[in-house]
């Protein structure tokens, strides 16, 4: 068992790691046009956090979370979600006192979850998110959903199938609760135990079920829509017109709930179906929040947020094959050292090499000249320096284009500038 890794888990190496890094920087880079910053909250908490932020009547906290006692008794908790951290990081450093609003920032780490590991999905998962907190407005929930749009649309996910709903206000939402209990009152003994437990604690996580017996009871449920306030139909109709204003597609669906307790108003999903027929279902989510800040000791500031799977989103890109060629970075040059003073001399080289930005490999194993090329090959190397004894007493190497498989002698004074001609300045888009 030493060398297995726990279940639902995995190790990420070769082409997945790079294909992660390309995902999460391209992430980056988006959230940041959009001028949001990187925060990284610890992923151990206090459990209290998450039953609180959460909430008791989520599956996360009931089921899911991954809790022990430190050597103080404390209960702490493996994060399974980013955002009840980070509200009670911006409570606890008074950030939205000390920044312009709304604090806007995004969010990138491992999250851990104890459920069923299938499709894309592990008990220990990279979660990439935004928040944006401080500002209550229908405009900030839009941009959110712009920002996660723009970053989908940028990995060049066709078709992606934008879910939206509202939760309302509180007086929307304590309507629509008594009357989902009243409709399910009817059907309890037919339903799972799962809801027994959410009929008590939240009967809006009923909608949320995913057992097909109790889904087929859910389709005749009661409708969010018909419980609205005004105020809370003028705000989810201010969303859907700038959505449409900025031609991002979406279909309302009125049985979208989420899966956290803290959410209200607005809420959304991504759904995509690979080319080969993979049914990922949302890839994506996240909604509007209202009382979670307040809840945790802060001032009453609305938020909105969503966040990704990048387990996902790489199972995703593989599955209808989107990777840019180059998310493989192959080694520039490899260095051949022959004989032991040539083996310092390649060190030297290298460093200089690296310095100046090429991705630079040395074989410093004592083999034959032609298994050296044949590694060359096998690491995609452009260029091969080949240092022998005449080379280190001249002072020289000598540099070997492996396309055109032209070579030249070349002085160590000139190294980087003929590098740079046999290679070029290819970039990756």
């Amino acid at each position: 068992m030493l060398t297995n890794n726990v279940k639902g888990t995995h190790d990420i190496i070769g082409e997945e790691s790079n294909g992660f890094a390309y995902i999460e920087n391209l992430l980056r880079q988006i959230c940041e046009l959009f001028a949001y910053n990187e925060v990284r909250p610890p992923v151990i908490e206090h459990s209290e956090l998450f039953v609180r932020g959460v909430g008791d009547g989520s599956d996360i906290v009931r089921k899911e979370m991954y809790t022990f006692k430190d050597k103080a008794d404390r209960s702490i908790t493996l994060r399974p979600e980013f955002t009840a951290g980070i509200m009670r990081m911006i409570v606890q450093n008074k950030l939205l006192a000390t920044n312009e609003l709304p604090y806007k920032v995004y969010y990138n780490g491992p999250v851990f979850r104890y459920e069923r590991p299938q499709l894309g999905r592990y008990r220990q998962f990279n979660q990439f998110g935004v928040e944006a907190v401080g500002n209550n407005s229908p405009e900030i929930d839009v941009e959110v959903i712009t920002l996660a749009y723009t970053i989908l649309s940028s990995l060049n996910l066709a078709n992606v199938k934008v879910l939206i709903n509202t939760l309302g206000d509180d007086d929307s939402r304590n309507a629509y609760k008594d009357a989902l209990k009243g409709y399910f009152a009817k059907h309890l003994d037919h339903m799972c135990p799962d809801c027994h437990s959410r009929f008590e604690l939240n009967p809006l996580r009923i909608l949320d079920c995913k057992v097909p017996e109790d889904q087929e009871i859910v389709k005749d449920a009661p409708k969010m829509k018909d419980y609205l306030s005004d105020a809370a139909k003028s705000r989810f109709a201010k969303v859907l017109e700038l959505l449409d204003a900025l031609d991002i597609p979406y279909e309302v669906d009125d049985t979208l709930v989420r899966g956290l307790d803290y959410y209200a108003e607005t809420v959304f999903e991504f759904h995509y179906t690979s080319k080969t027929g993979n049914d990922y279902g949302a890839i994506g989510a996240g909604g509007h929040y209202d009382k979670l800040v307040k809840e945790l000791g802060g001032p009453d500031a609305a938020g909105v947020g969503f966040s990704f799977g990048v387990e996902r989103l790489y199972s995703v890109l593989k599955d209808d094959d989107l990777f840019p060629h180059c998310i493989n970075t192959p080694v520039e040059v490899y260095i051949m050292p022959l004989g032991e003073k040539a083996k310092v001399m390649a060190a030297q080289v290298a460093s200089e090499l690296r310095l100046s930005a090429y991705r630079t490999d040395v074989c410093f194993e004592d083999v034959k000249l032609g298994n050296m090329f044949k590694r060359a090959e096998r690491k995609g190397a452009k260029v091969a320096v080949i240092i022998g004894e005449d080379e280190v007493a001249k002072e020289e190497v000598v540099i070997k284009n492996l396309a055109t498989t032209e070579q030249k002698s070349c002085p160590l004074d000139k190294l980087i500038e003929t590098i740079s001609e046999e290679i070029g300045n290819e970039v990756c888009e």
